[in-house]
């Protein structure tokens, strides 16, 4: 029987995807660690910020190449030594292996995208439902818990910050944050709307609903990003909070809305128990939002000098999700479709956020040559 190849140093740059160059990657690395070893390189804090970041996400980088190619080789030898002793049961472990290696190949490559100025930060999502009542709330329900289990089995955190319940069922909107590694990288391309086609189960009829819900995705914004924001041109209310929250929350006009005069903007915060914490993570979520239209300003800017770029605007419907009378989930984007219906819903977006992800970087990179 064929055997696996074994790695060779040629095919490490090809482990975490064609953009991730071995040799300079390991250069720069080096370069950065003498930076950081550099006593007056804090001098300039937000310099130096800026460079033990980009030190962390290098570092990071070169360690899961070389953890990729140290798991492989080993994977191959394991699998050599079965094939040679006619072992099938630990050849076949072997084989899951590196299928799991393969799989994680993978991502990495698609990680290796996430070159956005803002993709390794962690990521506010808003959901919201549409029109249709109750329907259009459990729809938004849905994918608040799609999200979350997408976020959960990738080993991100999620944080409730404001959460209005639908009056039967579901939501009528939502605000989370998501905290983990790339987590605004991933998810920026899941903004926009979509759409499910199912049996209502609110339906004495039993007949076919179509229904919408929006997601608008923007990433948290660190200390070292400044914002400039007039006062003036912000409006504040309090008002008391909704759901879930105990007695203190519930009794107090303790959440705080925040509305940008010259945008539009609006952002709200209630999962604190105190006004000023709200105050303070709704100014957060308000700096984020306009730094995010700051980012999708540029971004369309370059894709307008590409003809085939996709429309990245807010409003359109990005993903049709059937449930009846077929099974079928379809990015309208990329034209990625699965029947497996459940396992999306489940949180298993990984194909969908690929494929998108590569598409946005693609089409941004030619409008950038045009």
């Amino acid at each position: 029987m064929s055997r696996p190849r074994r790695p060779t140093s040629s095919s490490r740059s090809n482990c975490s995807g064609g953009d991730f160059d071995w040799e300079p990657a390991l250069r720069k690395l080096d370069e950065l660690n003498a930076r950081v070893e550099d006593p007056t390189l804090w001098d300039d804090a937000a310099a130096a910020q800026a460079i033990t970041r980009e030190r962390s996400k290098l570092a990071a980088s070169v360690e899961a190449v070389q953890s990729l190619e140290r798991d492989l080789a080993d994977a191959v030898g394991y699998a050599e030594m079965a094939d040679e002793e006619g072992d099938e049961a630990t050849l076949n472990e072997a084989r899951e292996q590196l299928k799991a290696i393969k799989e994680r190949a993978a991502r990495a490559e698609l990680e290796a995208l996430l070159s956005g100025e803002a993709d390794g930060n962690d990521a506010f999502m808003e959901i919201n439902s549409g029109a249709g009542g109750t329907e259009s709330n459990d729809w938004a329900g849905m994918l608040m818990r799609m999200y979350t289990r997408w976020a959960n089995a990738h080993g991100m955190s999620v944080d409730f910050l404001e959460e209005t319940a639908g009056e039967q069922a579901g939501i009528k909107s939502v605000t989370l944050q998501i905290k983990g590694p790339n987590a605004y990288g991933w998810l920026k391309t899941e903004a926009g709307v979509h759409r499910l086609v199912r049996i209502s189960p609110y339906d004495a009829a039993a007949k076919r609903h179509t229904s919408f819900a929006s997601v608008w995705v923007y990433p948290v914004v660190d200390d070292t990003i400044e914002i400039d924001i007039n006062p003036a041109d912000v409006r504040t209310d309090t008002y008391r909070a909704s759901g879930a929250g105990g007695q203190h929350i519930n009794k107090t006009d303790s959440a705080v809305r925040l509305t940008h005069a010259p945008t539009g903007v609006v952002v709200a915060c209630q999962s604190g128990r105190s006004q000023h914490q709200n105050r303070e993570e709704a100014w957060k979520m308000l700096r984020a939002r306009l730094y995010e239209l700051e980012l999708q300003k540029r971004e369309a800017e370059a894709a307008a000098l590409n003809e085939q770029k996709t429309d990245i605007g807010w409003g359109h419907q990005i993903r049709s999700y059937v449930l009846q009378p077929y099974q079928m989930v379809k990015d309208l984007r990329t034209n990625v479709e699965t029947s497996d219906t459940q396992g999306v819903l489940d949180g298993d977006l990984d194909e969908f956020m690929g494929a998108s992800l590569a598409q946005r970087v693609g089409n941004t990179r030619e409008g950038a040559e045009a």
